[in-house]
């Protein structure tokens, strides 16, 4: 039998699909190797690397037919279900080893623990508690820092920190079970308290600090634990460049991730996504094509999120033909590739060339989402496509079952107001709740006096001032249009009545890449330099 058995064993570890594992489960029946408990357990063994649903089923089923199996058959089963969507089956699993000749040991307790706190089972994690301190096994340091991890993650942190407590002994992975919860659910200062009293900390409790004042929208605060690292790994990095991409602040995107490089941390796939929006948003294609360049050099997998990436700044950065050139040679495209690409075409104005993708992407099967309706709509406004415009909105609907948003709407009234319907338009509007319109409204009233018809101008102007009336440009739109009909005292009475409520208007702001370098500027300013 054993010259059978490494063969059989390799099988086995190089198996990709259940498929494979039944030929070998029927090939052990076959030969009588399946009586051998240790291959029987390679078999379960596959269902820890791959826990999908069926694959789970069968290595249940082969457990459940093992003559003499032992702790490791049945751990290795609890283990794969704690990590699978369902962990509550690893509780039927431990239940059946209670009842069996196996008994539970140090590994068994930690892995049905851990499934425990992924599904918040403080009763059932209580309960297993109890059999733990039966046995005389509570004092376990894994087996301890597993019952923090349920306690604190079901929300009972003095529990929690009563097991901390009694431990004899203790190490970060114990701080860190509680710090971690308290950073997950949004208890930030107690987090920042027990971080001060840990006794030691290693990269994971820096980071979990990191992400809960990011989490809670503490971004400065988040800065000052990151300068402080000792050593900052991928996640550390990640989590900075993140909380900033969500500030809206891509200079410091780039910053970072400058500093990122010079810090000779390998950037990651989630790295990469956030630094090409940075550089999307502000425009800066020198430092967008290095990053492409990074990818290709390092051979990087251009597909999904990297291609949607690549795709969105070529195309905002204004290199059309190359965002086209990049989404032919994705090697796999999902619904935001596609979305990036219509997006693109449309900003572009090439509205009839988004229409040809949006087919392209029907007929190869990928299902079209409520950003893809918004992406081909505004491509057709842009565009001036009314009919095409018209029949996308009704597809949506009537074929997809989308409800449209306020995002479909505002390109339907910029449509029609493009081509003159103005009417058409403002009967729209009017049919949408007053808290969502006025995006509405001022990109009717752009369309009003594009068109010449102040009179419409001066009612939307008045109607925005209505639904706003703090906003200072709604004052500067009425001013403007009253100025166009040559009103000049309602003019001034605008303005007079700007500096009665004191409202003022935000500056305009642009920005340009200079050699590597983005610089930023605001209306009637110049341009703002970085101190010296």
């Amino acid at each position: 039998m054993s010259s059978f058995l490494p063969p059989v064993l390799s099988t086995t570890e190089m198996a990709t699909s259940l498929f494979e594992i039944r030929q070998t489960h029927a090939y052990l029946l076959k030969t009588g190797l399946f009586h051998n408990v240790f291959t029987a357990n390679k078999l379960i063994s596959f269902a820890a690397a791959n826990p999908e649903p069926q694959t789970l089923s069968y290595a249940h089923s082969i457990l459940t037919h093992i003559a003499n199996p032992n702790s490791y058959s049945y751990n290795t089963l609890i283990r794969a279900y704690a990590n699978s969507d369902s962990p509550q089956r690893a509780l039927s699993v431990f239940d059946e080893m209670l009842r069996g000749p196996v008994s539970p040991d140090k590994y068994t307790f930690t892995f049905v623990l851990k499934a425990c706190a992924v599904f918040g089972g403080f009763e059932e994690g209580r309960l297993i508690h109890c059999l733990v301190l039966k046995i005389g096994i509570g004092c376990d340091i894994f087996v301890a820092n597993t019952l923090i991890h349920v306690y604190a993650r079901s929300g009972y942190f003095e529990i929690a920190r009563n097991v901390l407590e009694r431990m004899p002994q203790r190490d970060v992975v114990s701080w860190n079970a509680l710090l971690g919860a308290y950073t997950e659910m949004g208890f930030i200062e107690l987090a920042r308290s027990l971080f001060d009293e840990m006794e030691e900390r290693d990269m994971e409790s820096w980071n979990f600090m990191i992400s809960g004042y990011l989490k809670v929208g503490l971004l400065e605060e988040a800065r000052t634990v990151f300068d402080k690292m000792p050593l900052k790994d991928v996640v550390s990095w990640n989590a900075m460049i993140t909380g900033y991409a969500h500030a809206s602040n891509f200079e410091e995107v780039l910053v970072l991730f400058e500093n990122m490089q010079n810090s000779r941390v390998t950037p990651d796939n989630r790295t990469l996504v956030n630094v090409l929006s940075a550089c999307a948003h502000l425009g800066a294609l020198g430092q967008g094509e290095w990053i492409h360049a990074y990818i290709q050099k390092n051979r990087i997998k251009i597909e999904g999120f990297i291609a949607t990436a690549l795709v969105d700044m070529y195309a905002k950065c204004g290199n059309i033909e190359k965002a086209i050139e990049v989404f032919r040679n994705a090697r796999k495209k999902d619904v935001s590739t596609w979305n990036s690409l219509i997006a693109g075409l449309g900003m572009h104005g090439y509205g009839k060339d988004a229409l040809q993708v949006f087919s392209e992407m029907l007929r190869e099967g990928s299902e079209p989402n409520e950003v893809t309706f918004i992406a081909i709509l505004s491509a057709c406004s842009r565009a001036g496509l009314l009919h095409e415009g018209r029949q996308m909105f009704d597809l949506m609907h009537d074929e997809y079952g989308i409800q449209p948003t306020i995002g479909h709407y505002g390109c339907m009234v910029d449509l029609l107001g493009r081509v003159g319907l103005l009417e058409e338009a403002f009967k729209l509007i009017r049919t949408m709740p007053a808290k969502e319109a006025p995006v509405l409204w001022e990109s009717l009233l752009g369309s009003c006096k594009k068109h010449g018809n102040l009179e419409m101008a001066e009612h939307v102007s008045r109607k925005l001032l209505e639904l706003s009336p703090q906003d200072g440009a709604c004052y500067v739109q009425l001013s403007n249009t009253y100025a166009a009909l040559s009103r000049w005292a309602d003019v001034t009475e605008v303005r007079r009545k700007m500096r009665e409520l004191k409202v003022n208007k935000k500056p305009g702001c642009s920005m340009i890449e200079v050699d590597g370098v983005v610089h930023e500027f605001l209306a009637s300013e110049g341009m703002i330099l970085e101190p010296g």
